[in-house]
């Protein structure tokens, strides 16, 4: 569960949020996101993907029951938080117009965990 918290909510990515009621431009990058997080030091899981959904600019997990923020920027710049249960991460990359990656660090019930990430679009 550690590295499910850790990984499928960074950016997710990985992805639980409320967009506020003002109208807001749409992203390039709006659509569904499938993201792959891979473990590079800590004692999380080796890998794991997760779906995101992006709209306008703003980026929606999948998965419920953690508290996440998580948004594009026009240029692609990417930044995502998530926690739960005493649990947390966040992480930064890039997206492209297909495809884009970056890197995540955490802290989880067995300790910290830090690595990559990177994103195709769906569809």
């Amino acid at each position: 569960m550690t590295s499910e918290i850790l990984r499928g909510g960074v950016l997710a990515v990985v992805c639980g949020a409320v967009m506020a009621g003002t109208a807001v431009a749409r992203s390039p990058y709006d659509g569904g996101w499938s993201v792959t997080f891979y473990t590079r030091s800590g004692v999380c899981d080796a890998a794991y993907r997760s779906g995101v959904i992006i709209q306008n600019g703003v980026i929606y997990p999948e998965a419920s029951g953690i508290n996440f923020n998580g948004r594009v920027s026009p240029n692609g710049a990417v930044r995502a938080s998530v926690s739960a249960a005493g649990q947390y991460a966040s992480g930064a990359g890039r997206l492209g117009r297909s495809s884009g990656g970056g890197v995540w660090r955490g802290q989880g019930g067995r300790g910290a965990c830090s690595g990559a990430w990177a994103a195709e679009r769906r569809g």
